[in-house]
């Protein structure tokens, strides 16, 4: 999950797109810095997941268990391999087919043996973790498993043009997510925590629009409308975003619930700062950077753990 101009629109202008883009190319020879490393490996998304899971349940005084912490991490990690490992097949059968992958994919791809490897060993470890969830917390997972299984058949199966565009589907899936486990024990919390979930939400579509953007600068007609629009207006939606966030924590700010909106809308505002320096910053430093960019809970951390 990604995480500069001052014009609400985010396409350059025709003088500032390159005629011939650099390809990219499946070398195994390229050295890579922790960062990079940390987004290559699927490492970022999972360690977001498993620190908002933690930083939710800690806002609101509950000690979840390592185990259900660690079930997470790993059910994100084993999602966002799968996804990638099944985004790059097509260099299965002609590997000079590299149109629409990043360096994650064919990360992966070269890796294929290796991350296959960990999503089984993370299988069968899962499993044994989940012994330690909560019942009403695994039927919540169940339901929003059967929900993302059906999302990603029509993303790799069945190739929809009406399915859930992926920017409302993070936005979606990933804060219900971290929420569950805390839900599931104040399950009289879900309303009161719904405004700072979807705060939470919005920021993680800004995510995948900012990727969206920052990787695909030119006009992209193929991308869902949806995505189109945001995209064209992303500059003031996450201005809208960040103030909303900071507002839900001024209205909220004699409750503990305060810092999940002001963590998320932080995150917002890292955007807007990786928007503006974007053009300097390497492409998958950046896809590294915009996850790094949610991370925000950390400065909480003294006061969440008091």
């Amino acid at each position: 999950m990604a995480i500069a101009s001052p014009s609400p629109s985010i396409s350059p202008s025709p003088s500032q797109i390159s005629p011939h883009p650099t390809p990219l190319r499946p070398s195994g020879n390229q050295r890579h810095n922790l960062l990079e490393l940390w987004h290559l490996l699927s490492l970022d998304a999972a360690t977001v997941a498993a620190l908002w899971t933690w930083f939710i349940a800690s806002t609101c005084h509950i000690s979840l268990p390592t185990a259900g912490t660690a079930a997470i991490f790993l059910a994100v990690w084993m999602l966002y391999a799968a996804d990638r490992l099944l985004d790059a097949r097509q260099l299965s059968i002609n590997p000079l087919h590299t149109a629409g992958l990043e360096a994650r994919h064919l990360f992966h791809h070269r890796h294929a043996n290796v991350f296959l490897t960990g999503i089984a060993l993370g299988a069968i470890a899962l499993g044994a973790l989940l012994r330690h969830l909560l019942l009403h917390a695994l039927e919540l997972y169940a339901i929003l498993g059967v929900l993302l299984f059906v999302w990603l058949f029509l993303v790799h199966v069945h190739s929809s043009h009406h399915r859930l565009p992926k920017e409302i589907a993070v936005g979606v899936f990933f804060p219900a997510a971290t929420f569950i486990p805390t839900v599931a024990r104040f399950p009289q919390l879900r309303f009161e925590m719904l405004p700072h979930a979807a705060i939470l939400a919005a920021v993680c579509s800004l995510n995948c629009l900012f990727i969206h953007a920052w990787e695909h600068p030119e006009a992209r007609p193929a991308a869902h409308w949806s995505t189109r629009y945001a995209t064209r207006h992303l500059i003031p939606l996450t201005i809208a975003t960040t103030i909303a966030g900071v507002a839900l924590a001024i209205i909220d700010r004699h409750t503990a619930l305060w810092p999940l909106s002001l963590a998320a809308s932080l995150g917002a505002f890292n955007y807007l700062a990786l928007h503006h320096a974007h053009r300097r910053i390497s492409r998958v430093t950046l896809r590294a950077a915009a996850d790094l960019a949610l991370l925000t809970p950390l400065l909480f951390m003294a006061w969440s753990i008091r």
